[in-house]
């Protein structure tokens, strides 16, 4: 309670803040919601929801909702590095648009390649225009990793042809916060995977600054909207996880919050796709499922309006939001464990607890009870 209301206090004093600045950009959010149809109870509903998601007492919702109100005072350069925009996508795509959508067009998005009007040598000049205005105060977004082999040469960008590692490094130093959006900028993704010969690394290894780890392939909209939304409340990162990751989005595993979770508690599994077991939407861990060594809030939030999920869909959890992935969860469609049990991953609890560095809860009583009942038809 203590802690909350610290944070409370310290929420305030940022809000009081903001609003002595002037806004960076023209026409109230009120406005920009009400020419999208989206009423001030719809706003606030939303508030609430961002609230929640950032596991936050009810009271601080109407903190969001000022906080949305004034995050037009916050200047946001958004960089993409190797990458297949895929993030950015997530961000945008939206049919309605829905409230996250707009509160990343009324913030003052001082450069982002995909969405922004200008090209070639004025797209560079907005950037150091940006850069020189706001030093200091600029949020930094990145999407993408940093190849550094062969002094970055495998990534040029502009119309000056600077390379990716120069520029990550350059705008970062006068940035107030990084966020890696996607796990290609948190942890190196798919560029990174062995043998890796452009040399991609995550942004956090090649600058000299602290950052916030929005990991995902892609990562669910809310957890980008829900890290500017603490950004812009409280002035600085939220709590972090070992891996840089904010606990609210990233404090537990796909597999305790998964709706197929039951079957797997009852031995219930798919064993081939489009069999009768998938039909009746059993557990997908011989199908691959990595969601017992992921961390992610994907069974909650959803994608597309909260809409459906991989696992939902009918595909097992490839693990895409911890590091190295594509060669520590592959094969995809395969279980981890190399040492099955009566079919069964029986430390299906205990190596997502291992490979976080967390310490090992043991086998759970759903693979006990699952070994059981193999025994019984035995």
């Amino acid at each position: 309670m203590d802690s909350h209301a610290a944070l409370f206090e310290l929420g305030q004093k940022r809000l009081a803040e903001l609003r002595k600045t002037k806004p960076l950009r023209e026409g109230s959010f009120q406005k920009k919601l009400e020419k999208n149809g989206i009423t001030r109870r719809d706003f606030m509903i939303w508030s609430a929801t961002i609230t929640s998601l950032l596991a936050l007492p009810l009271p601080f919702s109407t903190m969001v909702a000022e906080a949305a109100e004034l995050s037009d005072r916050v200047p946001l350069i958004w960089l993409s590095l190797a990458e297949c925009t895929g993030c950015s996508e997530s961000l945008v795509r939206s049919t309605t648009p829905d409230i996250s959508t707009l509160l990343f067009e009324h913030v003052s998005l001082e450069y982002q390649e995909v969405l922004m009007a200008a090209a070639g040598d004025q797209a560079e000049e907005n950037l150091d225009n940006a850069m020189k205005a706001y030093k200091g105060k600029y949020l930094l977004a990145a999407e993408g990793a940093v190849p550094t082999a062969n002094n970055g040469t495998f990534l040029t960008l502009g119309s000056q042809a600077e390379t990716g590692l120069s520029l990550i490094k350059r705008v970062a130093a006068d940035a107030a916060a990084v966020i890696c959006v996607g796990t290609c900028s948190s942890y190196g993704g798919v560029q990174a995977a062995r043998p890796n010969p452009t040399g991609a690394k995550s942004v956090g290894a090649v600058i000299d600054r602290p950052v916030i780890n929005v990991a995902g392939c892609p990562p669910n909209p809310a957890n980008i909207t829900g890290t500017l939304m603490y950004y812009i409340m409280f002035g600085r990162l939220p709590a972090l996880d070992m891996f840089n990751r904010p606990k609210w989005a990233y404090g537990a595993r796909v597999h305790d919050n998964c709706e197929r979770r039951g079957h797997f508690d009852a031995g219930e599994f798919v064993t081939e796709f489009g069999d009768d077991n998938a039909k009746q939407g059993y557990c997908l861990f011989k199908m691959g499922c990595k969601g017992p060594y992921t961390y992610n809030n994907c069974p909650t939030e959803r994608f597309n309006a909260h809409t459906s999920w991989p696992v939902l869909a009918g595909h097992g959890c490839i693990g895409c939001s911890e590091p190295d992935f594509w060669d520590d969860m592959a094969d995809f469609e395969k279980p981890l464990s190399r040492q099955p049990i009566h079919g069964l991953d029986a430390t299906a609890d205990t190596i997502g607890a291992v490979i976080l560095g967390v310490t090992a809860v043991g086998i759970g009583a759903h693979a006990v009870s699952s070994i059981f009942a193999k025994k019984v038809e035995e």
